[in-house]
């Protein structure tokens, strides 16, 4: 595979965190504008090269990065109707903020193969031990410029402050549906194993039908699919399971098909872009009616990605440090029993990349951010490939941090890809260059790229927003 070089084109500065990257045309305009999101609640456009505020929600947002620094809730997700230029509906998935909780566990988890009751915890208590609540809304953005919240569709409780996903929300071109990608609650390892009961919202990709003149308020916050009043739980179709912390979902068009792009974040050795054309969608009450008693038909056909028994391409696995030898280490398999019930039931990876890889040609990962397909002409060795973002390259040193950028081709004969560095010609100077989120343009003609300058979401305006162009 050809390793290629790209340069980068500012497009503005002094933002906080971008999250989500893409365009349309807003009201009384012929052009499309881009339009990105910020992780603490705001929604920016440029639009004949100038940058505007479209909605600032940063009051309602989650207090980010008070006392950890680290953060991974926001405002994650954001997605335009297919119709948007008519109706002006557009979506948000974000953090509550004043939702704060304790959390699930009192502390942090990490499995033992040798203590089976670590293998099989319950999250109990569930209303009162919980770390935040996250909603999905549905807005409206008139000709005049004012917006609106018009209802609200989904609120649910997350165990823990991590894996809420990033770029969360897109529609479907095929269902015309908005979905939603779900994380698996967080913590590590995910401790009570939700991602693969059919009965929970999280590790869930899933479809929700907003054209269903459904209004339920309040809408109380839930967890698993059988808490859901009936008007919404009709409204909604599961697509996939197995997601430990997903990078959104993106569509790529052919000439009578459509390729679907899942990144996921993996726990210590594997980040994993998954891809696939056909699936089989089960409607949230056939999960709710069935309830976990016919696994044999739930799984016919159905999407699954393996977490927690498979971190990408690898059984889930421990890493321990050999004694007297830091240089080395061993890996043991967390959850073998399920990584054996998984093997024939999950989907194989397009392409991995690890984060030990000592291949010349590759690169130490950290974390999978972004996962878009490119069909543009500028850039022609990259047509029809799938690129995506690493946060940060491994080993870190006093260097400041650098993302990467890679990609890789969509297949049809379910083999495992390679996958190839594209190299960046732009000087960040001494300034850090974590890679936050990948977009495109409608018709993936244009790939654009978030970066910040902080591992911290509370040390604010290090964001920037790239075009990815010709060197």
């Amino acid at each position: 595979m050809n390793r290629l070089r790209v340069g980068l084109q500012p497009l503005v500065n002094n933002l906080n965190l971008p999250t989500v990257i893409k365009t349309v045309v807003l009201p009384g305009q012929e052009e499309e504008s881009l339009i990105i999101a910020t992780q603490v609640g705001e929604i920016y456009h440029i639009t004949n090269n100038t940058l505007g505020l479209l909605l600032d929600i940063t009051e309602e947002v989650i207090e980010l990065g008070a006392n950890r620094g680290y953060d991974e809730r926001g405002l994650l997700g954001l997605a335009f109707h297919p119709n948007f230029k008519l109706n002006g509906l557009f979506y948000l998935h974000y953090s509550l903020a004043g939702s704060e909780g304790p959390g699930a566990l009192s502390e942090a988890f990490t499995p033992n193969p040798c203590d089976p009751n670590t293998l099989n915890l319950n999250w109990t208590d569930r209303e009162n031990r919980y770390d935040h609540i996250d909603t999905v809304e549905e807005w409206i953005l008139y000709n005049n410029g004012e917006t609106r919240r018009r209802r609200t569709l989904l609120k649910l409780r997350r165990p823990f402050m991590n894996h809420n996903g990033v770029n969360s929300l897109n529609f479907s071109p095929e269902s015309g549906r908005l979905v939603l990608t779900t994380g698996d609650g967080g913590s590590a390892y995910d401790p009570f194993n939700l991602s693969q009961n059919n009965m929970e919202i999280a590790g869930k990709i899933i479809e929700i039908d907003v054209s269903m003149d459904i209004y339920v308020d309040p809408i109380p916050p839930v967890t698993r699919f059988n808490e859901l009043d009936l008007q919404i739980l009709e409204s909604i179709t599961v697509i996939a399971k197995g997601g430990r912390n997903l990078t959104g979902i993106a569509y790529q068009k052919f000439s009578n098909y459509i390729i679907k792009y899942v990144g996921n974040v993996g726990q210590d050795l594997v980040e994993s872009i998954f891809s696939f054309v056909y699936d089989r969608p089960i409607p949230a009450t056939t999960m709710v009616q069935l309830n976990n008693s016919d696994m044999e038909y739930l799984e016919e056909g159905f999407i699954n990605l393996g977490w927690r028994g498979w971190e990408g391409d690898l059984p889930t696995t421990l890493i321990n440090t050999c004694q007297d030898k830091a240089n080395i280490n061993q890996k043991i398999i967390a959850y073998y029993e399920e990584a054996i019930m998984l093997s024939t039931k999950r989907i194989n990876p397009l392409t991995c990349f690890y984060h030990q890889d000592s291949r010349p040609d590759k690169f130490q990962g950290l974390a999978l951010t972004g996962v878009q397909p490119y069909m543009g002409d500028e850039i022609p060795n990259l047509y029809g490939s799938c690129v995506f973002t690493n946060w940060a390259k491994r080993p870190f040193s006093s260097a400041p941090a650098r993302g990467v950028l890679a990609y890789t081709w969509p297949i049809p004969d379910c083999k495992l890809k390679d996958y190839s560095i594209i190299d960046v010609n732009y000087d960040f100077a001494s300034e850090a260059a974590y890679y936050t989120c990948l977009g495109t343009n409608t018709n993936q003609s244009r790939l654009f790229l978030g970066v910040y300058g902080s591992a911290n979401v509370a040390n604010r305006n290090k964001g920037a927003v790239f075009e990815i162009i010709k060197d």
